[in-house]
């Protein structure tokens, strides 16, 4: 059965007087964002969560208007108090398919990136922080879409490898922008990315790595030894919603998924990738397509893919998957929701995807509640739900049945 090891935890408003985080630096990106106040904020359930080397909880995530960052040594028992990382309101995205994205780098940087609305329809930009003292202060947040356009700038999503790297990709308007302004027609949006080879202290030119995609659905990334590769929901023949992924050092796109979803609306519900340690890819995906329906696993090695399979429970509206990897053990998360209350579920490989033990049901809600995220710190897996009524938990999956008769 499931065990529910930690109990729900909740950061009080009250906590934040007072404290304040100093700059590291300055940075010609950074600007004034008071015109971003105009907007009314809207739900913040959803957190940015990371597990680091050495198994402390990470979180990310925005309370009025300020994005705070705590961590956990306990495994989320107890966290530090939070440090706030934008001294100025924003309109942060922190609901649905937009969350903050926090990583941390084997040297201990704490890398911070999300999504920041502004008072125009449909439009944003790309964020970034870092710390480089364990998180007690962050830096100046910066812009990184450099197109100077108030436009469409969305669904960000960040990796890294040990050795500095980091890749930070989104989806971006400004393509679309611009023929529209010509008089012309664009299919979608872009998505564009920018890399740093120092932790994050700069980054390239924003590069545009492939356009005419879905507009609304999250991007996902991951490192692999042969580099970044993102994962997205593409345009092909104009209105088929299907999958993407390219290895961002070569910029090669290959489709991943053939669902034919011909659908003329973003419907919202973005995939997720991970990698395991020989490389190969593990994706997980909605699709409600002519082919096939509802949510879906492939493992990708080399030029081997495994037929798709099916998981959750499509009558009980089973969506938004994500995935995480350490050593063999592959889990897969998802929501679902009964007419009466949302439940947090998961399934678990111990051989690199290849067999699934049966679905497990972690946890409930009957108020609003957050997706949940899969964690790794590359020899664990825990899961991270947020719900408005329970607060944080943090969620540890059965032990499969050899290793608890191991312990024994």
């Amino acid at each position: 059965m499931l065990r529910l090891f930690h109990r729900a935890v909740r950061w009080s408003l009250l906590s934040l007087l007072g404290i304040a985080a100093a700059a590291q630096g300055h940075s010609p990106l950074a600007e004034p964002q008071s015109d971003a106040k105009a907007r009314a904020p809207k739900s913040t359930l959803a957190v940015g969560a990371a597990l680091d080397g050495e198994g402390r909880l990470w979180l990310a995530r925005v309370e009025n208007q300020r994005l705070l960052v705590a961590r956990s040594e306990d495994g989320g028992v107890r966290f530090s108090n939070p440090i706030m990382v934008t001294s100025e309101p924003e309109n942060i995205a922190a609901d649905g398919e937009n969350r903050p994205r926090i990583a941390v780098a084997r040297d201990g940087t704490v890398l911070l990136a999300w999504v920041q609305a502004l008072p125009q329809r449909f439009t944003a930009n790309i964020r970034f922080s870092r710390s480089t003292d364990d998180g007690k202060t962050f830096s100046t947040p910066v812009t990184l879409n450099d197109d100077g356009r108030v436009g469409g700038h969305s669904f960000a999503s960040m990796a890294l490898d040990s050795a500095g790297r980091v890749a930070i990709v989104w989806l971006d308007g400004r393509d679309r922008d611009a023929v529209c302004e010509q008089g012309g027609k664009f299919a979608g949006s872009s998505v564009y990315l920018a890399l740093s080879s120092d932790y994050g202290a700069r980054f390239s030119a924003n590069h545009a790595l492939t356009r005419h995609t879905c507009e609304c659905c999250r991007t996902a990334l991951t490192w692999t030894p042969q580099g970044p590769v993102a994962f997205w929901r593409n345009l092909y023949d104009g209105s088929i919603r299907d999958f993407a992924l390219a290895y961002l050092d070569d910029g090669q796109v290959k489709r991943a998924s053939d669902d034919q979803w011909r659908i003329e609306a973003c419907p919202h519900h973005g995939g997720d990738i991970a990698t395991d340690t020989r490389g190969g890819l593990h994706l997980v995906w909605f699709t409600n397509g002519a082919t096939r329906q509802g949510l879906f696993y492939k493992r990708v090695d080399g030029v081997h893919e495994s037929a798709p399979l099916s998981f959750g429970d499509a009558a009980a509206q089973a969506g938004h998957p994500a995935v995480a990897v350490a050593g063999d053990t592959v889990v897969l998360t998802w929501r679902e929701f009964d007419g009466m209350a949302y439940a947090a579920w998961a399934m678990r490989s111990d051989d690199g995807g290849v067999a699934w033990g049966a679905p497990q049901r972690l946890a409930k809600s009957a108020g609003a509640a957050d997706y949940p995220q899969p964690l790794s710190d590359g020899s664990r897996i825990r899961v991270v739900w947020n719900s408005a009524r329970e607060g944080l938990r943090v969620l540890s999956l059965d032990e499969p049945a050899a290793a608890r008769r191991a312990e024994k």
